[in-house]
């Protein structure tokens, strides 16, 4: 009897669960189309119908002022977006990170998948800013079953990129993890054709809410906690597993343009793999589920109570640093004056109360902390131009 109570109360659970998750989903879709479809309104009823008459005028007498830095003499400033986001061009006008890009000149934000691992994603920021074909390595994409290449960026968002023209990085969430990766990679000069790659093409990294460690939501949802790859028979992962492969599986080209969720180099449309590749995908023999090869698998972690405190999605400990394989340098600032100047090597941190997407999305919900924390973040990354000292190895520490 007491068995059948808990599997009745784990099944409300999930029906709960799932329904929330759809209705905030439904209500990020819909918010896109419905600011898409009034801005087209607008334009097509209120078109300006006024007659422009030039006046020549003197221009005013302005005092001669210090020269200003030419916007595009300065190092970029990333965005890297986390689990379920999207970047620059998805959406309509949404912006994942609620306008924040344009509180400075030079910004990025980069459109990775969604749902894809934090190695695959971390191949598409390199060539998102270098240029070129995807190319997610030959033994991982034979070890993983999808293609070798993915979609090609004609032209780099940063093609000068190098340790003399570094870049400056904002992760939220498993964002600040997929650059991690990154600079590890270019430690490892890990891109073909590539040879000169080195850590000290990334000028900085600052973290939102960054899933260094890994969280135990990932359990909450369906990850099984022995193994950390496989998901439980019945969880509400399993329900988004099956809900992202008939997605992709229809390949309906307007609906993807609006919203990917990154498996394209899986090929799991109906043209590639018809009926029974569907069967197969959905059955768990084949794709990014079967494989692994994707995001909740290189979020999970084995741990204590230590991991208690949390913020709706990721646990605190998780955030702070790096603390795996080896715990990095850290310094927890309470004035910032007190860490000025801050130190390569050193990751710096503050904890602000709030929850997992409390400076995302949505601007009003986080109010005047969200000019706050964005214009810290950006003033920070301008004041820190110019590398002095040379950086340790990803291996060592970060900054």
């Amino acid at each position: 009897m007491i068995r059948w109570w808990i599997s009745a109360l784990q099944l409300t659970e999930l029906f709960v669960s799932s329904i929330v998750h759809l209705l905030y989903g439904f209500y990020i879709f819909s918010s896109a189309v419905a600011g898409d479809l009034s801005q087209v309104l607008n334009e097509y009823f209120f078109k300006p119908n006024v007659n422009v008459i030039e006046v020549k005028q003197e221009p005013p007498y302005v005092p001669t002022a210090k020269p200003t830095i030419d916007a595009n003499t300065l190092p970029p400033i990333v965005l890297v977006h986390g689990i379920f986001g999207f970047g620059k061009g998805k959406l309509g006008g949404l912006s994942y990170f609620a306008g924040a890009e344009k509180k400075d000149e030079r910004v990025l934000v980069p459109d990775l998948g969604s749902l894809t691992s934090i190695y695959d994603r971390a191949r598409e920021l390199f060539y998102y800013l270098k240029g070129g074909k995807v190319d997610y390595g030959e033994e991982h994409s034979k070890a993983c079953g999808h293609s070798q290449f993915g979609r090609v960026y004609e032209q780099g968002h940063y093609p000068e990129w190098d340790a003399d023209h570094p870049i400056h990085f904002v992760g939220h969430s498993a964002g600040a993890q997929v650059v991690r990766v990154l600079q590890q990679m270019l430690a490892d000069k890990a891109f073909k054709g590539y040879e000169n790659t080195s850590e000290n093409w990334v000028l900085s990294i600052t973290s939102l809410s960054g899933a260094f460690n890994g969280t135990t939501r990932t359990y909450l949802d369906g990850m099984q906690p022995e193994d950390g790859r496989t998901m439980k028979p019945i969880c509400l992962l399993q329900l988004c597993r099956i809900g992202v492969i008939i997605y992709d599986w229809l390949d309906i080209v307007w609906l993807k343009d609006y919203y990917n969720f990154g498996f394209d180099h899986f090929s799991m449309s109906w043209k590639k793999m018809g009926i029974r590749g569907l069967l197969d995908c959905l059955m768990g023999n084949t794709g990014p589920f079967a494989s692994g090869d994707w995001i909740l698998p290189d979020l999970t972690i084995q741990g204590d109570e230590d991991w208690w405190d949390n913020d709706g999605a990721l646990n605190t400990i998780s955030m702070t640093h790096p603390r795996l394989p080896i715990e990095h340098p850290s310094c927890y600032v309470v004035n910032d004056s007190d860490c000025q100047p801050l130190q390569p090597g050193i990751w710096y941190y503050k904890i602000v109360e709030a929850d997992h997407i409390f400076f995302i999305v949505n601007r009003e919900r986080a109010g005047v902390q969200f000019d706050l924390i964005y214009d810290a973040i950006f003033e920070r990354c301008r004041k820190h131009v110019f590398r002095k000292n040379l950086p340790t190895l990803p291996d060592q520490s970060h900054h």
